[in-house]
């Protein structure tokens, strides 16, 4: 039997390598996005994945999304909650509404995600719930009060998650991917981004790809005494 997986903001970065290395794996995959119809359909063009356009941050637009997936593909076995914005700022100059946008896409966003398929994977007795944090979340970083704050969140929603879902058969774990080269990252100024490299000991970026594999393991049945874990993948840059 096919299972099917959802990942959210999953044409772009490591979303679209996760939602590519699933559908490589044998998962019927629907992926979300936010805004970009024209690059959403390219990606649904060349990859044969079908696209959902919603707004994580808004439950009833999340709710009413995953009901259209689950009857176009069926009851959705894995949930990849990997959709994240950064409005960077030092915190004397945050704004409220930086805030509140980072915490309803990264945070809420989550719960809006995961909590319409929570019923149907409690039912059937299995599921798969990775979310994608970062390595900022872990160790906080200079500018990002607001995504620091979301993506540690997320690894409090994983070790509950997991402590609930275990009797039912559903695990819930998260990754932290360090600077990876995804679009938002090789934006970074040249100058910027080699200081960043230089704090890598393996002196390079990661690859969405290898970020997507970590979530096809965690997504397997090879991984079903794994749960409320956080996966840290950043080449050594911070040690848990």
């Amino acid at each position: 039997m096919t299972r099917t997986a959802l990942v959210t903001g999953g044409t772009r970065g490591i979303g679209a390598a996760t939602s590519k290395a699933l559908a490589a794996a044998g998962y019927s995959v629907a992926a979300t996005y936010a805004g970009n119809d024209e690059a959403a359909a390219k990606f649904t063009e060349e990859t044969g994945i079908k696209t959902y356009k919603w707004n994580v941050g808004d439950y009833e637009e999340s709710k009413a999304g995953i009901a259209k997936v689950e009857a176009d593909l069926g009851p959705i076995d894995v949930v990849v909650a990997n959709a994240g914005i950064t409005r960077d700022a030092p915190f004397h100059r945050m704004t409220q509404e930086q805030w509140q946008q980072v915490i309803d896409t990264n945070l809420s966003g989550v719960f809006n995600t995961v909590h319409p398929v929570w019923p149907g994977m409690r039912e059937r007795g299995f599921g798969r719930v990775v979310v994608i944090s970062s390595i900022n979340g872990q160790k906080g970083q200079f500018g990002q009060v607001n995504y620091a704050a979301t993506k540690a969140g997320d690894l409090g929603i994983i070790k509950s998650l997991a402590q609930e879902g275990a009797a039912k058969g559903i695990t819930a774990n998260a990754i932290c991917p360090g600077y990876t080269a995804t679009d938002m990252v090789m934006a970074v100024p040249e100058k910027i981004r080699e200081s960043i490299i230089a704090q890598i000991p393996v002196g390079r970026l990661g690859e969405p790809e290898e970020i997507a594999r970590c979530v096809v393991f965690l997504a397997s049945d090879d991984a079903g005494f794994i749960n409320g874990s956080t996966l840290t993948a950043n080449g050594g840059q911070f040690v848990v």
